[in-house]
């Protein structure tokens, strides 16, 4: 959640806040640098590292479990900068010819975000693989990676007006399908863990959808409520794609069970109760979109915040053998609460730990809480375009590329290549295996 792509946060000093990959950890970008938390347990939150720099950081990613970041500051917005935190090391940097709206990684790809562009980077040397230019205006840099390398999938907006996601694949480097997936806007979108699915949510409405990857095949459809219209700030499925949670700007997080259709009994559809269960059920009299409304499947648990109208991030991550909710919210907070996965119904709050200090955040009322010049030299590599329709091409090769950066071979290759000679700069600190070698088709 990159807090200054929505204008900031005007009542605190935190500018970022985003959970890894597998829920493993929690980075967190503030004016004064940015922080790494470990999600082990509920009781305590361990600070893994802590960049106390003058720096305000308003986008940081971590690899998995590993010791590589990227990193963004307000200070300079056009500027990626790659980092081995535990060495104190940069990797390499790249500038952009705009800011930098959103950072994702997996362990094939680095994808950079700008407001009307997308670059895919190879992971392994930070070369510019791919540039997908003249995409409709994003200005919030929204846009989903999936972390499987096997179905390494990239959705972006496919238009500003309507709710189109353009799927594209990360590793073959060629546009796949696009998603109708609402008649507004999209304003939230997510990819389960294998990337074989893949949430949506809209500007103007309630309704959250989820799709078959890559075919695009609708296979569930959920609906927060009807008594107002919302905005979706987050979606997360959990590691087992069973659950899906969503957090809105109001008060409540929906969490939603993802199980198979329940199909209607042989002798149940037909037979004279069979005709009366037809003939009663709404979408045999009412007109199709309020039909659809009653159709649709409703949250199987749900949590109040203490606060509605901040921005927040919503996860689900197994902690101590148990899934938790986890919400992290602009008012610099983590909250943890129970799931029942039988159940379902109302989530406790089991911790809430404070992200950034007293004088940096909010005044809170204490509860269960824990204290916790830009180079210029073009990249060597040539860009290929986009093959997606709705994309325009570009002439442009690598020699007029508007993307500028370093990187030190030497310590690409030590941070990426093979990590079975002497005194390379390893990835796998906490047994997170390194970046994948990939051939492309």
């Amino acid at each position: 959640m990159n807090l200054a792509a929505y204008g900031g946060d005007p009542t605190g000093n935190l500018l970022c806040v985003n959970f890894n990959q597998d829920c493993s950890s929690l980075a967190v970008g503030s004016k004064a640098g940015y922080k790494l938390f470990s999600l082990n347990s509920v009781e305590k939150l361990e600070e893994i590292y802590d960049y106390a720099e003058t720096e305000d950081i308003c986008i940081v990613e971590r690899l998995f479990s590993s010791s590589l970041v990227a990193i963004v500051s307000l200070s300079a917005p056009r500027k990626l900068k790659v980092c081995h935190f535990k060495k104190g090391t940069e990797i390499c940097n790249y500038s952009y010819p705009n800011t930098i709206l959103a950072v994702r990684l997996n362990r094939v790809r680095l994808l950079v975000v700008l407001e009307e562009s997308l670059y895919i980077h190879n992971i392994r040397d930070m070369k510019v693989l791919h540039t997908i230019r003249d995409t409709p205006p994003n200005p919030s840099g929204l846009c989903a990676l999936s972390v499987n390398s096997d179905n390494c999938y990239l959705a972006y907006p496919g238009s500003n007006q309507i709710g189109e996601v353009q799927i594209f694949d990360c590793v073959n480097l060629r546009a796949v399908t696009m998603v109708p997936a609402h008649d507004s806007p999209v304003a939230a979108m997510a990819f389960n863990s294998a990337g074989t699915k893949l949430s949506t949510a809209s500007e103007k409405g309630t309704v959250i959808r989820v799709f078959a990857i890559p075919d695009g095949i609708k296979l569930y459809e959920f609906r927060r409520g009807v008594k107002r219209c919302v905005t979706i700030n987050s979606l997360a499925f959990s590691h087992d794609s069973l659950f899906l949670c969503a957090s809105s700007n109001t008060e409540t997080v929906h969490i939603f069970k993802l199980e198979a259709p329940k199909k209607e009994p042989p002798d149940e559809a037909s037979g004279l109760m069979g005709y009366f269960g037809k003939a009663l059920s709404p979408s045999s009299y009412l007109p199709v979109h309020v039909a659809e409304v009653f159709n649709q499947e409703r949250a199987f648990a749900s949590v109040r915040l203490p606060q509605a109208g901040l921005r927040n991030v919503c996860a689900i991550a197994m902690i101590g053998k148990l899934p938790r909710l986890l919400v992290s919210s602009a008012d610099g907070y983590l909250y943890i609460y129970n799931i029942d996965p039988e159940e379902g119904g109302d989530c406790t709050l089991l911790k809430q730990h404070r992200l950034i200090g007293q004088t940096e955040g909010l005044e809170k009322p204490s509860e269960e809480e824990s204290a916790s010049a830009e180079l210029n030299p073009s990249p060597s590599n040539k860009e290929e375009e986009s093959q997606d329709t709705r994309v325009r091409a570009s002439s442009q090769n690598s020699q007029n590329s508007p993307t500028t950066g370093v990187c030190d071979p030497t310590q690409a290759m030590t941070a990426f290549g093979d990590l079975q000679g002497p005194g390379n700069l390893r990835l796998d600190d906490e047994t997170e295996y390194p970046p994948l070698t990939v051939h492309n088709e």
